[in-house]
């Protein structure tokens, strides 16, 4: 199956074609630039994996740069900084990212390169002991940052008992059990042509793109995994942790919010926005600049296929936390009590479009952008599509949301620092 999926796609010139056995590649020409940026997208992340190896998606992810069947890691490096390129991977919640970002001139080689670290792995005994001894002090290093430990405490208490809950990195349990013989059991379960999608943008033109991915992946038999996605309960749980070395207390209080693909994410996205999304918002204003209880204060969406999260992060004085918790929850119950004025709306939209558009300027974030779109929709939605859906969003309509999801016992709390006696419960969440 080859050609444009909808007239959004053909304003960007965005094409898509499907190999017999099953892998999509997806392209858009963006011939104004001289870079090209292509990723291999696998359809699997940390909330696919059994407790027992949790963090083999990313542990994978690592393995793969140590060197394949006929490269070492010093091999790929060199190669790949001959050409000037950049070459780069991420594991995420539902998906693995390998990716590669170079001039047009280059993108053969690129993607020579990037078609072995994907295919050819070699899961070298020796690599693993290495890299697991990486991998834990990234664990080490994480924990030591107060910002990624009240997130992960948050998340594990708010998706208490499923993988979402779980650390992408894993444990230092289950990373001291990776080996080359479970490596290589988890690749071939879900390193499959039907899970992949394999994205470039920048200056290519689709068909020699398609003809570099069919000569490198066309081969793969037509296989995909079954992975079943059991959605997860949220769970509103107060969580006081205490670290006493901390000068600072995080907070983080959540919401359950809309998937991805929810019909009124638009209305979801604006809300955050309004709450949260920058120095124009209620958070901001009301709780930094006039009350001066806080440097850091935002909120954000997390949506994954089946579920998602709204969450506000702070940090403030031991003294001030039960106030900021306090001021947060007197913003959920303002957005619910009455709809937003016309032009804090306008601001909130405008805000919401131009932060979509700037963030479409590379070749890497437009190809990231056609993956996951792919990924997650199985369509294409252009810029124009997507701007037009935000600015239908009514008044009205962000306040159904609001009153949708800042229900009092739905509000989980994580609290972190040197907490010295401090103590928030059910009772202080009134919303």
């Amino acid at each position: 199956m080859n050609g444009e999926t909808s007239l959004s796609a053909a304003l960007r010139n965005v094409r898509r074609t499907v190999l017999p056995n099953g892998l999509t590649i997806i392209s858009e020409e963006m011939p104004h630039i001289r870079s090209v940026s292509a990723g291999v997208w696998i359809r699997t992340g940390s909330r696919h994996e059994a407790p027992e190896v949790n963090g083999i998606s990313h542990f994978a992810e690592h393995m793969v740069f140590k060197g394949t069947t006929t490269r070492t890691a010093e091999m790929i490096a060199r190669e790949v900084d001959s050409f000037g390129g950049n070459l780069d991977a991420f594991t995420a919640k539902e998906c693995v990212c390998f990716n590669v970002k170079v001039l047009d001139e280059h993108l053969s080689d690129a993607m020579d390169v990037l078609a072995d670290l994907v295919l050819n792995p070699s899961f070298n005994d020796t690599d693993v002991r290495k890299e697991r001894g990486v991998i834990l002090e990234e664990i080490k290093m994480d924990e030591d940052n107060p910002d990624y430990l009240v997130h992960e405490i948050f998340v594990q208490n708010f998706w208490k008992d499923h993988p979402l809950g779980r650390p992408i990195l894993g444990t230092r349990e289950t990373v001291k059990r990776f080996g080359p013989a479970l490596l290589f059991d988890y690749y071939k379960q879900r390193f499959l042509a039907g899970n992949m999608v394999i994205a470039g943008a920048g200056n290519l033109q689709h068909e020699k793109f398609l003809e570099l991915v069919t000569r490198k992946f066309g081969h793969l038999p037509a296989l995909s995994s079954e992975l079943r996605d059991m959605a997860p309960k949220p769970t509103a749980k107060i969580s006081l942790r205490n670290k006493k070395s901390l000068e600072q207390v995080q907070l983080c209080i959540g919401v359950p919010s809309y998937s991805i693909s929810h019909e009124n994410r638009y209305a979801s996205f604006i809300l955050n926005t309004l709450l949260g999304g920058g120095m124009s918002s209620r958070l901001f204003q009301n709780i930094r600049e006039k009350q001066g209880l806080v440097y850091s204060i935002f909120s954000e969406l997390n949506p994954y296929r089946d579920t998602g999260c709204l969450a506000v992060y702070a940090g403030t004085s031991r003294d001030s936390a039960p106030k900021v918790v306090q001021s947060v929850l007197k913003e959920f119950r303002d957005l619910k009590d009455a709809a937003v004025t016309r032009e804090e709306l306008v601001r909130a939209k405008a805000q919401l479009k131009g932060s979509l558009m700037l963030s479409l300027e590379s070749s890497m974030s437009r190809m990231s952008n056609l993956a996951r779109q792919e990924m997650y929709y199985g369509r294409f939605y252009g810029m124009n599509e997507i701007t037009d859906k935000i600015e239908a969003v009514t008044a009205e309509e962000v306040q159904k949301v609001a009153q949708e999801f800042f229900v009092a016992d739905q509000i989980a709390v994580t609290v972190l620092g040197n907490l010295s006696g401090l103590k928030i419960s059910r009772e202080n969440i009134a919303c």
